[in-house]
């Protein structure tokens, strides 16, 4: 699966759990960590660690491999690591105070297709 298409379908997976503020990095030419970084945000603990098994078990239905996930349980900020696709879900208490957006401004946003 080409990248673009893990991007629409993650993307998809998060709005499907109401998840808020969607946004899209194109890391490609700023860090070699991903080539795309999604960030969204829930509301509260349950639809964090809701919408993060949603973005796996699509992956893992699609026969993409899950690198890792980190912060499931205490539900604040979870990464899921896809490889060329890294989604953070935040908490929206937390989503202000790293604000990633920020930290890698260098970085084009792109428009997210749902």
């Amino acid at each position: 699966m080409e990248s673009k298409q893990l991007v629409e379908l993650v993307a998809k997976a998060c709005d499907d759990k109401r998840a808020e503020d969607i946004v899209l990095l194109d890391m490609k030419n700023v860090s070699l960590i991903a080539d795309y970084f999604l960030i969204c945000e829930g509301t509260n603990e349950r639809q964090v660690q809701a919408i993060a098994r949603e973005v796996k078990d699509i992956a893992e239905e699609q026969n993409i491999d899950v690198k890792r996930m980190e912060g499931f349980d205490q539900a604040r900020w979870v990464l899921v690591d896809l490889g060329d696709l890294v989604c953070h879900v935040f908490h929206r208490d937390e989503r202000g105070y790293y604000n990633i957006e920020k930290l890698w401004g260098d970085a084009p946003q792109l428009e997210v297709k749902l």
